[in-house]
């Protein structure tokens, strides 16, 4: 007997595991190997959403249902190997949602945290509890479990950004509720502005006690981010499998931005190629700049500006990038840290 083989079924065997099956139990000798694996083993599978082509069909889904007969018009990103399930990786959901001029979607809260990274359009808005704040490309949004939420589009053009949420995790443990507001959108009791002012200028509310897991921040403007990483960039120190790669962070503590989800952005220089790096955190990317190719467990996937990639737990990946390139990505790091679980590998780096 081993972690990874079974023991001979006999006719004795076979005929008591059919007794004990009425019972419902089940000998853990039969099915040791594929629930405790020396590795993970994962239905997910590397896969490549490419932009342009599901912005088409997200478009088109706008002349078919409107935002508020949708709740969310969203299109689900599922990963091939687990179509059905709403996954894009095991434990997270992904999907392009759509707002169209003079929209509104409407406000609601539910136990799931949540993130948008803006992808198309410029100007549309989003509120949470009270507060409304603009979204410009590749700003990143939060939405806190629990926080009442509203989006519009006042602009004339359609407003598109990828959601990232912890629904199979909140799932998993059977703790998912959700709430209707009593009108379209709430009421806005804060100004714009208001929650980056308090918290996101190194300085705190002398008062301020911490009575949210999730950052009190919940927009981190683009424009900020990309001008901090072009200062590291002069510094010139490289991590071979990551270039220079930043986590989002909260402002109170220096944890996580959000309890479920681990945010990051990171800059590769012109020309750079990575070292290989796995790790258990299947991650979601999504890159703003630079046209690159990256190689997942042996695959070679070509993007470009807003495509879409996941790259499975513990497989081998590997970017290599023609122009000057900035990749956001998402996963749930911050879960398995928390649990003891996160595990990395660097290989020959």
């Amino acid at each position: 007997m081993s972690l990874t083989e079974k023991p001979e079924e006999t006719p004795e065997r076979q005929e008591f595991y059919a007794r004990i099956d009425k019972h419902a139990m089940t000998p853990l000798w039969t099915v040791l190997s594929n629930i405790i694996t020396p590795e993970p083993k994962s239905a997910c599978q590397p896969h490549l959403w490419k932009y342009d082509a599901a912005k088409a069909f997200l478009l088109e889904s706008g002349s078919l249902i409107t935002a508020k007969e949708a709740e969310r018009r969203v299109l689900i990103l599922e990963n091939p190997g687990m179509r059905g399930s709403s996954r894009i990786t095991t434990s997270l959901y992904a999907g392009l949602q759509l707002v169209m001029p003079g929209e509104v979607a409407p406000a609601h809260r539910h136990s799931q945290s949540a993130l948008r990274f803006v992808l198309d359009g410029a100007g549309a808005h989003t509120a949470v509890n009270g507060e409304r704040t603009n979204m410009q490309f590749g700003d990143f949004v939060i939405t806190p479990p629990g926080a009442w939420h509203d989006h519009g589009n006042t602009t004339d053009q359609p407003m598109i950004w990828l959601d990232g949420l912890d629904i199979p995790i909140v799932g998993f443990f059977d703790a998912s509720f959700a709430e209707g507001y009593s009108d379209d959108e709430q009421l806005v009791s804060r100004k714009t502005g208001d929650s980056f002012a308090r918290y996101g200028a190194n300085m705190l509310p002398v008062d301020h006690q911490q009575d949210r897991l999730a950052s009190p921040i919940f927009n981190y403007p683009y424009a900020r981010s990309r001008e901090a990483l072009e200062v590291m960039k002069a510094q010139d120190e490289w991590d071979p499998c990551h270039g220079l790669k930043m986590r989002y962070v909260n402002p109170v503590d220096g944890g996580w931005a959000m309890p479920t989800i681990s945010p990051f952005l990171q800059l590769l220089p012109k020309g750079f190629k990575t070292a290989s790096y796995r790790s258990t955190d299947a991650t979601v990317y999504v890159p703003t700049e630079g046209h690159g190719r990256s190689t997942i467990d042996g695959k070679v996937f070509a993007w470009g500006p807003k495509d879409i990639f996941v790259v499975p737990s513990w497989k081998w990946v590997s970017h290599e990038v023609d122009d000057e390139a900035v990749l956001f990505s998402y996963s749930d790091r911050v879960a398995q840290q928390k649990l003891g679980l996160f595990r990395d590998d660097r290989g020959n780096s």
